[in-house]
């Protein structure tokens, strides 16, 4: 989260009303989907068009859910450098303060997937600062994967095939069907491929928002887009969000607004495999790829 005057905000745009949760309550029914300004789409959108699509809903949803799964296995599978990027501007338009950080997801020789730091200089930021639950975010929902087995925990509903930058897409909403305590779920738009049938974008944000005074837990509206990377598969490659910060005042301090900008670049995707060592007549015979191997961390320029 973002921290400011002792407080725990996560970075973002504060638009909604938010859910404060009661003391005995464990569950929230989110019939009224969370209220919020979700980033804007820039070019290359074409119209929408709201005819029925060639299968049915249902069966789209049904099919490109099953290639999620799949590629949520896939993506187990590789190494990938991750750039980490937020920011706050000033009134007059200027960067005042950066976090900065570069890690690189490889896995260890034994096969266990670990992050390493490639680059972290010192933070500069002052109004606002980052947490443990900022990363949560970062490594687990900016790049949404709505698998299967996620499904059943969202209300999906069909808006309308759209072309984006010359590929075609069938567009949904998806919102959280029940908001369990303590957890947190994506609502927005998110576009399929229709022929591939995995997530290229989604626009949208982090729900629910804590707007309790001293334990504020805001998310920012964010757009993640996917490239395919190894001919097959929709991967995470960009991230970006930029919003305002509202604080509340109280006990003894004033509320302010911070403009806070923030991106996330995924890149160098290289799948890991298995090696294994053959000794024939005291020699070893083994074909390990350099490909196996996690990448060597280089500090970028």
């Amino acid at each position: 989260m973002v921290r400011r005057s002792g407080l725990v905000l996560l970075f973002g745009m504060v638009l909604c009303a938010g859910v404060v949760w009661g003391s005995d309550k464990k569950k929230h029914d989110a019939n009224a989907t969370v209220s919020y300004t979700p980033m804007p789409l820039d070019s290359g959108y074409g119209p929408m068009d709201i005819t029925e699509p060639p299968i049915s809903p249902d069966e789209i949803i049904h099919k490109f859910t099953a290639k999620e799964s799949e590629f949520r296995q896939a993506l187990n599978h590789y190494t990938y450098r991750r750039t980490v990027r937020v920011q706050t501007v000033n009134d007059d338009g200027k960067v005042d303060g950066e976090y900065y950080q570069v890690d690189d997801v490889i896995f260890t020789p034994d096969g266990k997937r670990t992050e390493k730091v490639v680059f972290a200089p010192a933070s500069s930021l002052e109004r606002i600062s980052m947490s443990p639950a900022d990363f949560q975010d970062i490594q687990q929902r900016l790049p949404f994967v709505l698998t299967t087995e996620d499904a059943g925990q969202y209300d999906i509903k069909y808006v309308g095939r759209q072309t984006v930058d010359q590929v075609p897409c069938y567009v949904f909403e998806v919102a959280p069907k029940v908001i369990e305590k303590n957890k947190r779920y994506f609502q927005g738009k998110i576009w399929v491929d229709a022929d591939a049938l995995q997530i290229v974008i989604t626009n949208g944000k982090n729900v629910p928002d804590d707007l309790r005074k001293g334990h504020e837990d805001l998310s920012t509206p964010f757009t993640t887009y996917r490239e395919q990377v190894d001919g097959e598969n929709w991967f995470p490659t960009y991230t970006k969000g930029d919003g305002v910060l509202h604080f509340t005042g109280g006990n003894g301090y004033l509320g302010e607004d911070v403009h806070v900008r923030q991106t996330v670049k995924y890149t160098d995707y290289k799948q890991f495999g298995s090696s294994s060592t053959i000794i024939y007549e005291g020699t070893n015979i083994s074909n390990s790829p350099d490909t196996n191997k996690p990448p060597d961390a280089q500090k970028p320029k």
